[in-house]
């Protein structure tokens, strides 16, 4: 998708006695001309968040391809070494073959003499036309200088402007990574500031390039500092007049739909667990001593009711205790992949009074909140850093957003109010279900027109890009309408199960399509006319509402890595209907039918 952005000038720091002005300039090619000045009271903590915001945003953690040269050399070797045995031991025959290559060498070169002549007037040609050809060497040095570039120095290359939202109750930078695979949100709230005129509420693109960075990090304590979004850009306090500027970039469409993903995976219930920025410290510290050269590289979580948390980190064998005690009510181990990712916290360890880390189960995503006070920051990890938020898990599914539901109704309001939670929406919009309300809240996130805040529990209003997006990046998915025709079979087949650690266990039968079904191959068998088979699928949820064990029969689950970073439509779907059941009080290890569990409830 091609974005145009349109700004007055260059973000720039504008230094006026003992007072500096941080001046963004906002996207003009959006609706909403949004504006902001504010003095703020805690200026180093709001550098050291943005100079990470800023990291996130350049972070790209993806596999790098290998330049192969020890092969190639052995490759030269093995040809080299195979010539000399050809010219120790067959040198009659290699005599014989060069008398008949020479004779054949003399007659075509007869043929060719012609040939040879057009080729020479081609090319005397070519010459005359590259002599005035203004271009020649223009797309090899342009195509040398991005690729040194983009080796060297990854800022300049390719940068995505942050998205900021002026709400009414605070202002909000977002951004995401490179690689599609880290979320940023840096929320400050409006207390931090001294207000010097009334915001204008809205979202917009900011230019924040690499000279603003530097300029950011010149920040001290003896000097007061203004933020300032102004869609008249800046430069006339200087002596130098505003110079308008546009950028042309090709948003890919993973990004988009990355973005809009994040805010479905953080609205998922998981397991908290709160540390200390003692405890980051401890992390950051041994992943920055050490990296992993071999595989597993993952750090496993054991989490022990009323025991300090332990973590080991693999290949190492390495066990790290942290202060933070664990609180649940049974033992558990988690694993994380991608744990080099981490180290962005590192700049603002200092600042942080305690870290919330969300873990929303095996293969699933991270949230990691930091807590400084009137500025709070949220990080989203993907499972790991190849796997970025579109590939595999359907967040949308996971989190109940199926379908178009009352977008409009929405829409309509969060624009009016800004802000909202669902209980909230649900009792404004009460002439519509609960399932049509968030139906309508899950449509307005993947249009990128609003995203969920883990930290006060609400959906905000946000316009991602300054023009609606396509139809295919946010229209329902042929993945959505399989979930909704399972659902839609019934419940004949399911059932429940409570284990004794309180442990739900799932279990459904669904139509999967019949691979022999009208194969000739199958003529005159059962199979040739079953259109349909029945999966075993199965579903396992523990006392914190975290998926803990998955398992499908059906093609689509086998051929992939079989957990629920790739989830079927069967098992979508089956989580979709449990998560009705989670609140059901049942017996210890016996089987619940539908007909079983509406008797109990009655």
């Amino acid at each position: 998708m091609k974005v145009n952005y349109e700004y007055a000038s260059p973000s720039m720091c504008v230094n006026q006695g003992q007072e500096t002005v941080l001046g963004l300039s906002p996207d003009l090619s959006r609706d909403e001309k949004v504006s902001f000045l504010g003095k703020l009271k805690h200026p180093l903590i709001f550098r050291d968040a943005m100079l990470m915001l800023r990291e996130i945003v350049i972070s790209d953690m993806s596999q790098k391809k290998k330049e192969r040269v020890e092969f190639f050399e052995w490759l030269d070797g093995e040809i080299e070494r195979r010539i000399l045995k050809h010219e120790q031991y067959l040198p009659e025959v290699r005599e014989n073959l060069n008398k008949d290559m020479n004779v054949l060498l003399d007659e075509i070169e007869d043929k060719n003499s012609d040939i040879f002549k057009l080729i020479d007037i081609k090319n005397n040609l070519k010459k005359e036309i590259d002599k005035h050809d203004i271009w020649k060497d223009y797309y090899k040095i342009e195509k040398d200088f991005w690729k040194f570039i983009k080796d060297r120095d990854l800022d300049l290359w390719f940068v995505l402007d942050p998205v900021i939202t002026v709400h009414p109750d605070q202002v909000s930078f977002e951004a995401f990574s490179v690689d599609e695979s880290t979320y940023g949100c840096l929320s400050i709230d409006m207390e931090e500031f001294q207000l010097l005129q009334k915001p204008s509420l809205g979202t917009t693109n900011i230019d924040f390039s690499a000279k603003l960075a530097k300029e950011i990090e010149r920040f001290r304590t003896y000097s007061d500092v203004q933020l300032s979004v102004n869609p008249e850009g800046f430069g006339v306090e200087s002596g130098v007049m505003p110079e308008h500027m546009e950028k042309k970039i090709d948003l890919p469409e993973t990004w988009i739909k990355g973005f809009n993903q994040v805010s479905s995976a953080s609205s998922l219930g998981g397991l908290d667990i709160e540390l200390s920025p003692i405890d980051m410290y401890d992390i950051c510290s041994f992943l920055r001593r050490h990296k992993a050269k071999k595989s597993p590289r993952y750090m496993k979580w054991i989490l022990e009711p009323n025991k300090p948390i332990k973590i080991v980190f693999e290949p190492f064998k390495t066990t790290l205790t942290l202060k933070a005690i664990y609180s649940g009510e049974k033992k558990r181990e988690e694993k994380l992949w991608g744990r080099r990712r981490w180290l962005v916290l590192e700049k603002i360890i200092p600042l942080v009074k305690s870290f919330k880390v969300r873990l929303l189960g095996f293969g699933m995503p991270q949230f990691i909140i930091g807590d400084m006070g009137t500025m709070k920051l949220t990080i989203g990890f993907s499972s790991w850093s190849s796997n970025d938020w579109v590939k595999g898990t359907a967040f949308n599914i996971l989190g109940g957003f199926i379908g178009d539901g009352n977008y409009d109704k929405v829409y309509k309001l969060l624009k009016e109010k800004r802000f909202a939670s669902m209980e909230n929406i649900y009792e404004d919009l009460n002439e519509d279900s609960k399932t049509i309300n968030k139906a309508g809240i899950g449509m307005l996130l993947r249009r990128g027109e609003g995203y969920y805040d883990p930290i006060n529990d609400t959906i905000r209003f946000r316009r991602l890009c300054n023009e609606e997006l396509p139809n295919e990046l946010y229209e329902t998915t042929p993945m959505e309408l399989k979930v909704q025709e399972h659902i839609d079979e019934g419940m004949d087949k399911f059932s429940v199960r409570m284990t004794q650690d309180n442990e739900f266990i799932f279990k459904h039968s669904l139509k999967t399509p019949n691979p022999k079904y009208q194969k000739w191959k199958y003529y005159r068998t059962d199979d040739f006319n079953r259109e349909f088979d029945l999966t075993e699928t199965l579903l396992t949820i523990d006392e914190d509402g975290q998926i803990s064990k998955v398992k499908c029969n059906c093609r689509d689950f086998n051929k992939g890595p079989r957990n629920i970073s790739a989830p079927c439509s069967h098992i979508l779907a089956l989580y979709m209907i449990s998560t009705k059941f989670l609140r059901l009080k049942l017996e210890i290890n016996k089987e619940y039918k539908i007909n079983d569990i509406m008797e109990t409830v009655l």
